[in-house]
């Protein structure tokens, strides 16, 4: 089973970049998608015709925010937000209900250039951590997207540099340990040790060609689950969007 998960940055942009070319070469089970930035009725038809159901989870605020999932695979149940106000109207969680797992689609919040959201981001982080620990109790979870951070110094082509940039403060990668913490593997890092890959790149300067990037997409996956993990893959060379799509391989 393939699950492909990607920060479009906008999807009627990423489609005319096209990122369909992708989806159809790689052809995964489930797509879920981040900052799509439009609402249901704006879904480009290249996406309809990809042969996926799909489930749109649009901000409140036109053209902002927003998440999105194509399954070829039957859904048992589906949900959107985890009761916080303001992250729900921002489109941010889509939950899906598979047979042996849960998947949680996720935008976490960007504290922003000052940090003026820190706080929110932190309780944010908080509350979705809250909300992955229920279902856990039921049944494994699956949770992917941009976690606007990168959490060690690994995941950052120059940590020195950002120590209070938004993404790589103290508080942020603080948090995103305390979640691990509570029974979550990094999946990528479970696989891949080495540095300098990063999976998002400022469309300044060139950092892309000069991989100046960030780490800041991931899946995790609860710590009984990871045996059923074959690999996690950060798709480098593919563009589209300035966020490489992530691919989990699990077992059948």
């Amino acid at each position: 089973m393939k699950i492909l998960s990607w920060n479009v940055n906008g999807l009627r942009a990423a489609v005319k970049n096209g990122i369909t070319d992708t989806l159809k070469k790689e052809d995964p089970d489930i797509i879920l998608m981040q900052e799509i930035k439009a609402e249901k009725t704006e879904i480009p038809e290249e996406i309809h015709h990809l042969g996926y159901k799909i489930y749109t989870n649009s901000a409140d605020k036109k053209g902002y925010s927003g998440t999105m999932a194509l399954s070829k695979l039957e859904v048992e149940s589906y949900t959107e937000g985890i009761g916080d106000e303001i992250s729900d109207s921002e489109g941010r969680v889509q939950t899906f209900e598979y047979d042996n797992f849960y998947l949680i689609n996720s935008y976490f919040p960007n504290s922003q250039h000052g940090l003026p959201r820190l706080d929110y981001k932190i309780k944010f982080n908080n509350k979705i951590l809250e909300y992955m620990d229920g279902l856990k109790t039921k049944k494994p979870v699956i949770i992917t997207g941009d976690f606007n951070v990168a959490h060690e110094e690994i995941d950052i082509a120059r940590p020195k540099g950002n120590e209070r940039n938004a993404g790589f403060t103290i508080e942020e990668r603080d948090s995103m340990t305390n979640m691990l913490s509570h029974g979550y593997i990094d999946t990528y890092r479970y696989f891949h040790k080495e540095s300098e890959h990063y999976s998002w790149w400022s469309y300044r300067f060139n950092a892309r060609e000069k991989n100046i990037g960030w780490r800041i997409d991931y899946f995790l996956v609860s710590d009984n689950f990871i045996k059923n993990v074959q690999d996690s893959i950060i798709l480098e060379d593919v563009k589209g969007s300035d966020h490489a799509p992530l691919e989990l391989l699990l077992n059948k």
